[in-house]
């Protein structure tokens, strides 16, 4: 990849106050991306070219010092990680922010193409999973998509605010999910799923709104035409699995084959 090498780089100060937003020269908002990289080279390049497509980019060798910018105060919107990192892989990463509980999006940008690193990334909760062979114009695609996906405005709800059905509870406000009173632990993705679910008991919804409902409309991963779906079945089989480690007989989410899940009995 021809790519054109900056001498500097524009970053936030990891130990300052979420930053006010940025706008490029034609007054679009800049976003703020955090980027993990351990080819120094790579990681320059790459971040010249998200700089000069109007993002704030601030850039990181490796996890740990991801992690200290972040538990600092740095507030990059998305994340984007390489799967080899040294002393902690980005695949490793990705659920240690989320016991962190840092739910941004995650997008992998690697060289590990094969499906099977693709379905782990997707399985682990990344959003997002690109080929470096693509190219940096795809990869700003796909972060432009995410980003404007994020900022749709949505009905404002107070962290209290309540929803339940049947011995489900969910707190929309902090994404938080409840089985007979008891964490049920879902990830960001999970809970959408299950609110998804929940708020159309006992109606199928299909495996394109499911996917739609992880990544953002529009997104197309894995394996043929309705490779997608191989990806809405790995999640929705960790969601059961974490509803039956605490209720065992559980059994809310129902399949329609080659159509969708519901939550529930008609």
């Amino acid at each position: 990849m021809t790519t054109p090498m900056k001498e500097s780089v524009t970053v936030w100060p990891s130990s300052s106050p979420v930053p006010a937003p940025v706008s490029d020269d034609a007054g679009e908002r800049r976003i703020r991306v955090a980027f993990v990289e351990d080819d120094d080279d790579f990681r320059e390049a790459v971040t010249g070219e998200l700089t000069d497509h109007g993002f704030e980019v601030q850039a990181f060798p490796e996890g740990s010092a991801l992690l200290a910018a972040l538990a600092d105060g740095a507030a990059p919107e998305i994340i984007i990680l390489d799967w080899n990192l040294p002393n902690m892989s980005g695949i490793d990463l990705l659920p240690r922010l989320q016991r962190d509980g840092i739910n941004l999006p995650v997008v992998f940008l690697t060289g590990r193409s094969l499906p099977d690193y693709e379905k782990l990334a997707f399985d682990r909760g990344a959003l997002d999973f690109v080929d470096k062979s693509r190219g940096v114009p795809i990869l700003v695609h796909r972060l432009k998509l995410i980003a404007g996906a994020a900022r749709k405005p949505v009905e404002s709800q107070p962290a209290e605010y309540q929803f339940h059905c049947g011995r489900l509870m969910l707190k929309p406000g902090i994404s938080r999910a409840y089985w007979d009173d008891v964490d049920v632990g879902l990830t960001l993705t999970e809970f959408k799923i299950v609110h998804l679910l929940a708020s159309n008991v006992g109606s199928y919804v299909t495996y394109r709104a499911v996917y739609d409902c992880m990544h953002y409309v529009g997104f197309i991963a894995g394996s043929g035409e309705n490779g997608y779906r191989t990806n809405v079945r790995s999640c929705i089989k960790r969601i059961r699995n974490k509803f039956r480690a605490i209720d065992s007989g559980f059994g809310e989410i129902d399949n329609y084959q080659s159509f969708g899940y519901r939550w529930g009995k008609a």
